[in-house]
């Protein structure tokens, strides 16, 4: 992607509880208009680092710089232009959705026509027009979700955090939330932060991944980067499945510059070569008049890189601790 100019930077940021580093030295930048993705496990750090970036809890080391403010002394600066979705959001139960959103409007200072027009829009986007006049205590978890990024978006700021943003969100609604993110980022400008260990969800809307492990940064890049660093002395396995499979098609694909073998498992074939030639083996489909049904390199996703990087970090720390 175009690195923009730079909206979240900390350096050297530690934060401990007493003798446990939940943050350890931790250098980050996040450019304007990114979607970044913070991935690790439940107490890997994420959340404890979101804290420090709010200014909701002190580094007890290095700094951290939010639009060129410090949290810490400038805690409401920030507030101003960061819109927050906590793993678990809460709001007036007695309330409806959109009272509590016009609430969020006036705390802002948005006046009340503006904030109007603008808390209708929101609900429209999120999901829950036909809901917005039902009290807030009576909405499912997943709705409490999307009301939340509404809530977070209501002063139209420069910056969302988002922390496991698609818990307890039924698959329509996880699909619509990562909809909106990705038109946040790439259509409104909108810095996105999104922490969470649902990897796949992660891959599809994030332009760069953090692979969090014990409140270390282990890896660090867009997926094609990790996977580049990660697998770059291992050849590739393509799997093609295409309609129909004849003998003369496995005959073209063995041909292919730089395709090794060509094996059949079922309705898959799995193609072994030194370099990622699914440009060539889909050009070959489509001129020997078959259909192509998948083509995927395998064992490449986020998924397995986080696996390695998680593994390659946990041995390491065990070493250290033997």
């Amino acid at each position: 992607m175009n690195q923009g100019n730079v909206v979240i930077r900390t350096r050297d940021l530690v934060k401990r509880y007493g003798s446990f580093v939940a943050v350890d030295r931790l250098n980050l930048e996040i450019y304007e208009g990114e979607t970044f993705g913070l991935l690790g496990p439940n107490g890997a750090g994420k959340t404890t680092t979101i804290l420090m970036l709010l200014g909701l809890t002190e580094p007890s080391e290095g700094s951290v710089q939010v639009v060129g403010l410090d949290p810490t002394r400038d805690p409401l600066g920030v507030k101003k232009v960061v819109g927050y979705l906590p793993d678990r959001v809460g709001f007036y139960e007695d309330l409806t959705g959109k009272e509590n959103l016009l609430y969020t409007a006036a705390l802002n200072g948005i006046p009340r026509k503006q904030a109007e027009e603008r808390v209708n829009e929101l609900l429209e986007r999120v999901g829950l027009a036909e809901v917005a006049d039902r009290k807030a205590g009576g909405y499912s978890r997943g709705m409490l979700q999307r009301l939340g990024l509404a809530d977070a978006l209501v002063k139209k700021p420069r910056i969302v955090i988002l922390d496991e943003p698609t818990l307890g969100i039924d698959p329509e609604g996880v699909r619509q939330m990562l909809q909106f993110i990705t038109q946040l980022s790439k259509e409104e400008r909108v810095t996105v932060l999104l922490a969470s260990h649902l990897l796949h969800q992660v891959q599809q809307v994030c332009d760069r991944v953090g692979i969090f492990v014990r409140g270390k940064i282990v890896a660090l890049g867009c997926v094609e980067e990790l996977s580049s660093q990660l697998f770059k002395d291992e050849p590739y396995v393509l799997e093609v499945r295409a309609q129909p499979t004849t003998e003369e098609l496995i005959r073209n694909l063995k041909g292919i510059t730089g395709v090794d073998a060509v094996e059949q498992a079922g309705d898959t074939l799995l193609l072994h070569c030194m370099s990622d030639a699914r440009g060539e083996v889909a050009k070959v489909i489509y001129q020997s008049g078959t259909s192509l049904l998948h083509l995927a390199v395998r064992g490449r996703s986020l998924d397995e890189i986080y696996r390695r990087y998680f593994l390659t970090a946990e041995e390491q720390t065990h070493r250290r601790a033997g």
